[in-house]
């Protein structure tokens, strides 16, 4: 069983910085690609950015790919996403995922994704 834990949520004000770390734990051997999802109060939850275990296949929301980085350590079990130029309406809850399917799976599919973490406020004030 993987358990995935996420950090580094905040307070910001717009134009400032995050990052976010997820620790995976568990059974993580076996899993093929990690993805950040968010979602803020009364939206659905959308993809973000995912990246494979072997940090060859990477995938951005339009809206976020020229502010956001997703990187992954795996000595560390450990994947992060950098938050730059942070706007208001990137105020959600953002929630770490892992998959164990096939690479042929859409990383930035919810539907992909097998567990999930408990998530992370970030709220950017304007």
């Amino acid at each position: 069983q993987v358990q995935l834990v996420e950090s580094g949520g905040g307070l910001v004000q717009a134009g400032d910085s995050l990052r976010l770390s997820c620790v995976a734990t568990g059974r993580t051997v076996t899993s093929t690609f990690l993805g950040w999802f968010r979602q803020a109060p009364g939206k659905d939850r959308e993809f973000v950015a995912a990246t494979s275990w072997s940090g060859g296949n990477t995938a951005y929301l339009n809206s976020v790919k020229d502010r956001f980085t997703i990187s992954r350590d795996r000595a560390k079990n450990t994947v992060y996403l950098q938050l730059t130029n942070l706007k208001p309406e990137d105020t959600a809850v953002y929630y770490c995922a892992a998959s164990f399917r096939p690479m042929s799976y859409s990383m930035s599919t919810r539907g992909s994704y097998d567990v999930w973490g408990q998530g992370t406020q970030v709220t950017v004030s304007s």
